[in-house]
């Protein structure tokens, strides 16, 4: 995803002189560098001095720029999250905050580098728009939209490398703010954004195997979330799962059991996320992901589903 974030950035900004990014202390990765060494006057890293990044691009939407800000997840948007929310989001300026490795991906640098809770902080936001991406198709997708179509700031949370394809066989285009299946069946619905997604499916099939159909649908946009599609899919199928990568409140889960409660949904609703806890393993993202109950046999002995 970042690799992708990186060329679709270059692509579009050599079509807009607005568009500029601001670093903080990290190595420019894919064409980040080949952007910075053909626009360096649109490039700049503040190194470590994450507020000032985000102040930087505040003063840059101001001026009419189209500013995005860019670094790993935890110090994108906890280390300066009061300029996030007084610079960017009260003046609902138009900024994207790109957080790169959300969740625990950045696995074996231990819990400074974990994003457990961001997409909870940044859904508390006023104006703040939340986007996940469940693969590289869909962080192009969402890269363009930030960049041409967004009026107000946004978080963009990406996966950081090696993420495979999950959607290129959908039927549904990818639309911001609109849930999408990217994978059919009738006896179950998955909801997942993110990396995790890739778990998801191998979740549906995995449930496909005992006999039970798993649709998967990406919720890319978890703010504004897709409250008429949520309900049908709550109206649809009889039992719904969510898996997402992210602490067990203030995310997909408390949204979709929130609603559900709403509306007098009468289907099962099984939830997975990362737990409460700094889990102290050092390991794998796969490691990280089995410590805190988000492997698929995990998930499926859970579910009553395990062979």
């Amino acid at each position: 995803m970042r690799n992708m974030f990186a060329d679709k950035f270059y692509d579009l900004a050599s079509e807009d002189a607005r568009l500029c990014i601001v670093v903080a202390d990290i190595s420019p990765a894919g064409s980040i560098q080949k952007f910075r060494e053909a626009y360096p006057e649109r490039f700049v890293n503040t190194g470590v001095a994450e507020q000032v990044m985000i102040g930087m691009c505040a003063g840059m939407a101001l001026r009419g720029l189209r500013p995005f800000a860019y670094t790993i997840a935890t110090f994108a948007l906890f280390r300066p999250f009061e300029m996030i929310r007084d610079d960017l989001c009260y003046h609902n300026l138009p900024v994207t905050v790109v957080g790169i490795g959300g969740g625990v991906t950045y696995s074996t640098l231990g819990g400074t580098h974990h994003a457990q809770e961001d997409i909870a902080i940044a859904s508390a936001l006023p104006n703040m728009s939340v986007i996940a991406p469940s693969d590289p198709a869909e962080a192009a997708a969402a890269t363009q939209w930030c960049a041409r179509e967004n009026n107000g700031p946004a978080y963009l949370r990406l996966g950081k490398a090696g993420e495979p394809d999950l959607t290129s066989q959908s039927d549904e285009p990818w639309v911001f703010g609109k849930i999408r299946k990217i994978r059919g069946g009738e006896s179950v619905a998955i909801l997942a954004y993110g990396t995790i997604t890739a778990q998801a499916v191998k979740l549906a099939q995995a449930l496909g195997a005992a006999g039970r159909t798993a649709a998967v649908f990406s919720v890319h946009t978890l703010k504004p979330l897709e409250f008429s599609g949520l309900a049908q899919i709550l109206k649809t199928y009889s039992h719904v799962v969510t898996i997402e990568e992210m602490a067990p409140m203030g995310g997909l889960a408390s949204a979709v059991k929130s609603f559900a409660f709403d509306i007098s949904a009468r289907c099962r609703i099984d939830s997975f996320s990362l737990k409460d806890e700094f889990i102290h393993c050092y390991g794998s993202h796969a490691d990280l992901l089995e410590a805190h109950g988000l492997g698929v046999k995990t998930m499926l002995e859970k579910l009553g589903a395990a062979r």
